[in-house]
C-alpha cells in the first residue's frame, strides 16, 4: 500500500484526503515519528501525543494564514513534518538543521518562536487584535498544555483576553488525566453540539434578550454553569470570558475534526478542552512518559537507549548531594519549577516528600515561595534550569537579595546546551546575576568541586548560587563529605610564565590543555562573586598578558568582573576576554559549538599566540 504521508508536503496535500485516510496518515505519522526521533533523539512523548490534533488543525484551519501558535514547541515535530520538513527531519536539532521547536525564520507555518512556556495566549491573542485591527478574517488558535497553564501568565493572559472583542480559540492539552469515561462519546457529543452554530447563536440571542432583565439574566447563567457543571469542568473559563468546550478525546479524530469545524465558524473567544495522552502508540513511552519526554538516539524496536556512559552528569551529582545534605539538615526544602526530572529532585522526592515542592511551570512563585520559607528559617534549595532563572529576575533581586535571605540556587544547563538550541542556552546567568548585591556566585570546574560548592552556598548565610552546566564533567573522584570551600579564594593549577588564564568553572579543562601548550599560568577562579582580587593583582604583576575564559557572554560576565576589577585597583595591563559571541548560538553539537566560538583548547591557544604576537611586535 503506498505511503500517505511521502505524498504530503503541505496541508493543502492533507486537504486533498478524505477524511477516512486521515486515520491511517495518523497511524503512519506516528511510526515515522518513532523512527525518525530514534535517530536523532529529541522530544518523543509530548510529540506523539498530538498526531491527531495536528492532523485535525492544519486539515481544519487554513494554515498558515491561519495563525496556530504551539506553547513551548516541544510537541511541533507531527506539525514541522506535516508542513514541508518530512525530509529535513533526519537533520533534527543537528548542526545546520531544522531546530527542535518552532522558529519563524525556519517556515512561514511557525508563526511564533518558542522555547519557554505560557507565552502561546498572549501571542496568538496579539495575532487575533491585529487581525480584527486589519479586518481580516483570519483566526487564531493557541495550543497550551496542561502543564503550561500552571504559569501565571496563561492565566494574564486568558484574564485579558476576556475583555477582548476578538477571535481567539484556546486549545487546552490535558494530559495529565488519563482517558477515562468520562471522556467518551457523551462528552465528544456534547463537544459537538456546544460548538455547533445553533447552539451559539441561541446562547448570544438569550443574552441580549435578557440584558434587559438582570435578575433573570443572572439566573440564567447560573442555570447554564450548573447544567454544564455536571459533565464539563469549564466554569473556571467560562468566567474568564470565553465559551468552554469539552473535554473531548484527543485521539478521538473524527470528533476533533467535527469539534474544529464548528467552532471555526464561531466568533469571539473560544477555550476546547482535550484529552491526550503523552507517548501514545508507543509502549515505553506510554508507561513512561518521562522518561520518554527527551530522549537520547534509541533502538525503536524496544526504546532502549544507545548511550552507554555510566559517568555521573552534574544533575546527578547534585541530587546525590541534595539528599545527603537533607540527611544532615531538617530544615533542608527542595524547590522545583515542574522540572523534578531534569533538574535531579528524583530520589529527593522519593526519600523526603513533605520536603519537596514542585510548584508547577511558575519560577516567579518559585522564588518568592523560597524567599517566605527561609523568612522563617528553613533553608530553601531552587533547582532551576539556568535559561528558566530569567524569567524570576525580579524575584530574585526584590525577594531574596535586597533581604539576603538563606536561599541557594543550584543553576543548572549554564552555558551552551547543544541540541536544545539558544532557548535553552544559559548563556547569560554571569552576567545578570553578577550585578546584584548580596550574592555569592560559584561555578564549578568538576564534579566534586561541585559537590563542595553546593555546601559552600547552602552554609552560607546569605543567597547564593551554584552554577553548572549540562550533562557530564571530567570525571573526577567525588569526596562525600560535605565540607565548604572559603568563599572568594581562588586557586593556582599551573605555574607557567608570560602568560596567565583565568578560567571560570567549565572552562579550566580546555584551560589546562591550553596551558601546557602555552607554558602558562592557569588558575582556577571558581568564585565569580566575590572575586579573589588578591589573585587577580598578583597574577597581572607576574605575567604579561592576562586572559579571562569563561561559558557564558562576554558582555558584563566573569572577565568583564576582572576588568572592572583590575580599574579598580588602578593596575594596567594587556588582557583578552574569552567567552560566548554577542550572538544567539544556533543548535548543535557541544564541543563544536565551543571550538566555533573560540573556547576549545586549540582556539584558547591560538587568540593567545595572536595577541602574544602583537605585544612582542
Amino acid at each position: 500500500m503506498p505511503s500517505l504521508l511521502a505524498h504530503i508536503a503541505s496541508p493543502q496535500d492533507l486537504k486533498k484526503l478524505d477524511r477516512h485516510q486521515l486515520l491511517e496518515l495518523a497511524a503512519e505519522l506516528r511510526a515515522f515519528l518513532v523512527e525518525s526521533v530514534a535517530k536523532t533523539g529529541g522530544h518523543l512523548a509530548s510529540n506523539l501525543g498530538v498526531v491527531e490534533l495536528t492532523i485535525a488543525l492544519h486539515y481544519v484551519f487554513n494554515t498558515p494564514e491561519d495563525r496556530l501558535v504551539w506553547d513551548v514547541g516541544h510537541q511541533t515535530y507531527p506539525h514541522k513534518i506535516l508542513t514541508g520538513r518530512r525530509d529535513a527531519m533526519v537533520n533534527l536539532r543537528n548542526p545546520s538543521g531544522i531546530a527542535g521547536f518552532p522558529r519563524r525564520s525556519e517556515s512561514i507555518y511557525d508563526t511564533f518562536g518558542t522555547g519557554h512556556s505560557s507565552t502561546s495566549i498572549s501571542a496568538a491573542l496579539g495575532m487575533a487584535i491585529a487581525a480584527r485591527e486589519s479586518q481580516s478574517d483570519r483566526r487564531s488558535v493557541a495550543i497550551i498544555g496542561d502543564g503550561a497553564m500552571t504559569a501565571g501568565m496563561a492565566f494574564e493572559a486568558l484574564n485579558n483576553a476576556g475583555d477582548m472583542d476578538a477571535n481567539l480559540l484556546v486549545i487546552l492539552n490535558d494530559n495529565d488525566m488519563s482517558i477515562s469515561n468520562n471522556v467518551g462519546a457523551l462528552n465528544n457529543y456534547l463537544a459537538r453540539l456546544l460548538s455547533g452554530r445553533f447552539y451559539d447563536s441561541v446562547r448570544r440571542s438569550g443574552k441580549k434578550m435578557l440584558d434587559i432583565v438582570p435578575p433573570v439574566k443572572e439566573f440564567a447563567k447560573r442555570a447554564e454553569e450548573h447544567a454544564k457543571g455536571m459533565v464539563t469542568p469549564g466554569t473556571l473559563f467560562e468566567e474568564f470570558g470565553f465559551n468552554y468546550i469539552g473535554p473531548i478525546d484527543g485521539h478521538d479524530l473524527p470528533a476533533l475534526l467535527d469539534t474544529l469545524s464548528n467552532i471555526r465558524e464561531l466568533k469571539g473567544m473560544q477555550f476546547l478542552h482535550i484529552v491526550t495522552q503523552k507517548g501514545k502508540g508507543f509502549t515505553p513511552a506510554e508507561d513512561d512518559p518521562n522518561k520518554y519526554h527527551g530522549v537520547s538516539k534509541f533502538d525503536p524496536c524496544n526504546g532502549v537507549s544507545h548511550s552507554s556512559s555510566t559517568q555521573k552528569t552534574y544533575t546527578q551529582i547534585f541530587g546525590d548531594w541534595l539528599v545527603d545534605m537533607a540527611d544532615q539538615d531538617q530544615n533542608l526544602i527542595g524547590i522545583t519549577p515542574a522540572m523534578c526530572d531534569g533538574s535531579g529532585l528524583n530520589a529527593f522526592a522519593e526519600k523526603y516528600p513533605q520536603r519537596y515542592f514542585d510548584v508547577g511551570i511558575a519560577e516567579q512563585h518559585a522564588l518568592t515561595f523560597a524567599a517566605g520559607m527561609a523568612c522563617d528559617g528553613l533553608k530553601p534549595v531552587v533547582a532551576i534550569y539556568s535559561t528558566f532563572l530569567q524569567r524570576a529576575y525580579d524575584q530574585l533581586i526584590h525577594d531574596i537579595a535586597i533581604q539576603q535571605l538563606d536561599v541557594l540556587l543550584a543553576i543548572d544547563r549554564a552555558g551552551l546546551v547543544g541540541a536544545d538550541g539558544p532557548t535553552h542556552a544559559g548563556s547569560f546567568d554571569l552576567s545578570y546575576l553578577r550585578c546584584i548585591p548580596n550574592l555569592v556566585i560559584m561555578a564549578p570546574s568538576d564534579e566534586n568541586e561541585c559537590r563542595q560548592m553546593l555546601t559552600t552556598g547552602y552554609l552560607h548565610s546569605g543567597p547564593a548560587a551554584v552554577r553548572y552546566p549540562r550533562g557530564t564533567g571530567t570525571g573526577a573522584v567525588v569526596d562525600k563529605t560535605l565540607l565548604p570551600l572559603p568563599i572568594g579564594k581562588a586557586e593556582i593549577k599551573r605555574t607557567g610564565k608570560r602568560v596567565a588564564i583565568l578560567a571560570f568553572g567549565s572552562m579550566l579543562a580546555a584551560s589546562l590543555t591550553a596551558g601546557e601548550a602555552l607554558d602558562a599560568t592557569v588558575v582556577n577562579m571558581r568564585f565569580i562573586k566575590p572575586l579573589d582580587n588578591e589573585m587577580i593583582a598578583n597574577m597581572s604583576k607576574q605575567h604579561d598578558l592576562i586572559v579571562t575564559v569563561e561559558e557564558n557572554a562576554v558582555m558584563g560576565g566573569a572577565g568583564a568582573a576582572v576588568m572592572e576589577t583590575l580599574q579598580s585597583m588602578s593596575i594596567t595591563c594587556p588582557i583578552i576576554c574569552l567567552g560566548l559571541p554577542d550572538v544567539f548560538i544556533e543548535h548543535g553539537v557541544h564541543e563544536t559549538m565551543l571550538a566555533e566560538c573560540g573556547l576549545n583548547a586549540v582556539a584558547i591557544t591560538e587568540a593567545v599566540k595572536k595577541r602574544l604576537a602583537t605585544l612582542n611586535g
